[in-house]
């Protein structure tokens, strides 16, 4: 029986996008032959390193971070056009992975940007993969524009959360779309599972070296909305980072919904957006778990 081909449209949301790695890994597990990806933000991120075969070397790699880690990799910016320049981060991952041509890749890859300028979406499948990559997931007020052949891009989301409309040039059995800002579970509105003891052991190892200073920070940085103390009864004190990351999420959920009604992809697989905070990349073995989990449900009901 010969093997269905993909197309798989990789949508935004932080570390929830780490979920994109389980739809991958369990897509290949069941036979399924991914021939063309689209990306946006995170999915641009996962979406290139798998393009470029790296998939299991930046999995091993995220899932040894601790929350000390990420802090690690914020180059705090000192421009008033964003909080992180994203150079760190970026450098780390061509160091670990290795810079790519997009066209030379062995999967037709597309990331999605937004030219900030004219107000319009960008797709960027020619050059360097870190470069469209960077451009892809510059979150407004959390990373700094990127400056890229004369347009100042930002964030792919805000005009395409989940880009079907590159891939449809390629012909493929299916069209899966990954969602990670579906309606939210109650019951992941718990306390994150505890670390394992290898990732505990790794934690203590960074955290030793850092000062009292650094520690405190860590503790303040906002990992999950839900942490903030509520300012009466029944109501949701947000800070300045939650409203700006909870609005984005709002706009980018409804352009979703319009997309997918627009093209009518095959698959949907839904990431609930309270799966994890928006920089609880240290929970990585969590996300892809549930991403796998996911997609195997709605595959069952499709191979029924």
């Amino acid at each position: 029986m010969a093997r269905k081909t993909v197309s798989l449209v990789l949508g935004s949301g932080g570390a929830r996008g780490l979920a994109h790695i389980g739809v991958i890994e369990c897509l290949n597990a069941r036979g399924y032959e991914i021939r063309a990806i689209a990306g946006t933000s995170m999915g641009a991120l996962i979406g290139g390193i798998y393009a470029a075969g790296e998939l299991l070397t930046y999995t091993r790699w995220v899932s040894a971070l601790s929350k000390a880690d990420v802090v690690r990799l914020l180059d705090f910016s000192f421009s008033s056009s964003g909080l992180v320049k994203g150079d760190r981060i970026i450098g780390v991952l061509k160091e670990l992975i290795g810079d790519r041509k997009i066209e030379d890749l062995p999967i037709a890859f597309t990331a999605v940007a937004t030219d900030v300028r004219e107000q319009k979406e960008v797709w960027l499948n020619r050059g360097s993969l870190f470069d469209a990559i960077r451009a892809s997931m510059a979150i407004p007020a959390f990373f700094t524009p990127f400056p890229y052949h004369g347009r100042l891009l930002l964030d792919g989301g805000l005009v395409n959360p989940v880009p079907i409309g590159p891939t449809l040039e390629i012909q493929t059995d299916l069209t899966v779309v990954v969602m990670t800002g579906a309606r939210a579970r109650p019951e992941l509105d718990a306390a994150p599972a505890p670390e394992s003891a290898p990732a505990q052991e790794v934690r203590s190892n960074h955290l030793a070296g850092y000062s009292r200073r650094i520690a405190e920070v860590i503790e303040r940085l906002p990992w999950r909305p839900e942490e903030a103390e509520p300012a009466e009864a029944g109501v949701e004190e947000m800070g300045l980072f939650d409203i700006i990351v909870r609005s984005t999420e709002t706009m980018q959920n409804t352009i979703a919904r319009l997309k997918m009604a627009a093209y009518s992809p095959d698959v949907v697989v839904k990431i609930p957006r309270n799966a994890c905070g928006f920089l609880e990349f240290y929970r990585a073995q969590e996300m892809i778990e549930l991403g796998r989990r996911q997609v195997e449900r709605v595959l069952n009901d499709l191979e029924q």
